[in-house]
């Protein structure tokens, strides 16, 4: 029998994140790296990716192989808890039950508004000089 290969997406900002989870030993792979590698010594967005893993007690049985592209480190790494999120939802549906009030799987749809003319940023107007 083939194995199971669930793919999902997952968005954050400007990032985009394509994770594809198989049955396995717990490896997560992520642009061609281990998790370790391709975040460095960066233990929190490390906990924010393996956040739906844990709460799912599925860290030795899945492997997690994932493509991420657009925006910043924390940015993908946000997409990235996104996808596995969704994915570990297809793999086993009574695990939305755990993941669902820990809101993982709401796509967090806040993005960086654009700039005006007349204005230095989004909202910040030039100072105002009276003479």
């Amino acid at each position: 029998m083939a194995k199971k290969i669930i793919y999902a997406t997952g968005k954050r900002k400007t990032a985009v994140a394509r994770v594809w989870l198989t049955p396995g030993t717990g490896k997560i792979e992520v642009n061609g790296k281990d998790l370790d590698g391709w975040l460095g010594g960066l233990e929190v967005l490390k906990m924010k990716v393996t956040q739906p893993i844990v709460a799912t007690k599925q860290t030795t049985s899945v492997d997690i192989k994932a493509t991420t592209i657009g925006g910043g480190i924390s940015g993908q790494a946000e997409a990235l808890r996104h996808g596995i999120s969704k994915a570990l939802c297809v793999f086993e549906p009574s695990f939305r039950e755990t993941i669902k009030p820990l809101g993982l799987l709401t796509r967090d749809s806040r993005v960086v508004e654009r700039k005006k003319y007349g204005k230095r940023k989004a909202r910040r107007s030039p100072q105002f000089s009276k003479r």
